[in-house]
């Protein structure tokens, strides 16, 4: 049992992934909810009697000198996330951007299996994230607020091989990517691949869709020695297996279907009151949106424009 204080937890923006990502494991761990902003006073305002959030505002959060968890990604493009990862230097503050996936038992033993050898050394890399399309209304598909499925799905895709530069001699680069648009919005992408390259020799195809047949979030590993797959390394709390195969034969280890999101926030609130370390800052940001942006470009899509705060009220 802590005797801590409990974080007092500002939310900005009321979507319905908030309840999962945040509210949850707020409550959980004993914080509170203080504050929610939303691009309407209404929205903000039924999200807090929703949850019990202490009071709605609109925050600057960075410009008033708050830590931040932002869920990702966290900028529409890498202008906007160099803007900031200088206001978080300027600020002296902890920014983090929420890939949650990073803190779950299931991502830490693919890790684990690079590291110990038993996998021998990395030859390839397969993440895929795709789910049956959302309304045509959702928020997802709508350009002005950086939608896409690369923005929504592909930047775990993309985030999770990024993570392997350790033992891939360093960060992959973009050999090539490709895509196709939401029909009737052309700089709208409805999926996208992306073809990566280690400096090890290593390669990686990482894939994202946003009107597929069925959910897939996985992530497989191939080593020399052996291979790995997460089935589900975004929503390990749905399926915690990981399934691997070496000369030793085939096994199956679950890791416990807690949610990576309270991992997360665990993590995140070791780090503001004990110093603990994190693996994600806002340079990790900028170089995960500079390869977002390199992708849409490759593909032949703008990246997402420049977002304009609504006026309050």
């Amino acid at each position: 049992m802590t005797t801590a204080e409990p974080l007092r937890i500002g939310i900005l923006g009321a979507a319905r992934i908030s309840a999962l990502s945040l509210v949850g494991p707020a409550r959980a761990g004993g914080h509170r909810l203080v504050a929610v902003a939303a691009r309407t006073r209404g929205r903000a305002d039924a999200f807090a009697a929703e949850h019990g959030v202490e009071r709605p505002w609109n925050l600057a959060a960075l410009a008033a000198g708050k830590h931040v968890l932002s869920e990702k990604p966290s900028a529409s493009n890498t202008e906007e996330a160099t803007e900031v990862r200088d206001a978080a230097a300027k600020a002296g503050t902890v920014f983090m951007e929420g890939f949650h996936y990073l803190f779950h038992p299931v991502t830490r033993r693919l890790h684990e299996l690079l590291g110990s050898g038993e996998l021998g050394e990395l030859r390839h890399v397969e993440t895929m994230v795709a789910m049956p399309a959302p309304p045509g209304s959702d928020p997802r598909w709508s350009l002005p607020l950086a939608g896409g499925a690369l923005m929504d799905l592909g930047c775990y895709s993309l985030h999770a091989q990024r993570t392997l530069a350790p033992w891939a001699g360093g960060l992959p680069h973009l050999v090539t990517a490709r895509g196709g648009a939401r029909q009737g919005a052309p700089d709208v992408d409805e999926w996208l691949d992306a073809e990566l390259a280690f400096p090890n020799g290593a390669t990686g195809s990482a894939r994202c869709h946003m009107a597929y047949g069925d959910v897939r979030m996985s992530l497989r590993v191939v080593g020399s020695r052996g291979e790995a797959t997460a089935v589900n390394f975004v929503q390990p709390h749905l399926d915690d297996r990981v399934l691997m195969r070496t000369a030793a034969g085939d096994r199956t280890e679950e890791l416990g279907k807690r949610s990576s999101y309270t991992y997360q926030l665990e993590a995140y609130a070791a780090h503001l009151r004990h110093g603990a370390p994190l693996p994600l800052d806002a340079e990790d940001a900028l170089t995960t949106m500079s390869l977002i942006d390199e992708c849409y470009r490759t593909a032949g899509f703008p990246p997402r424009p420049r977002t304009t705060a609504p006026a309050s009220g």
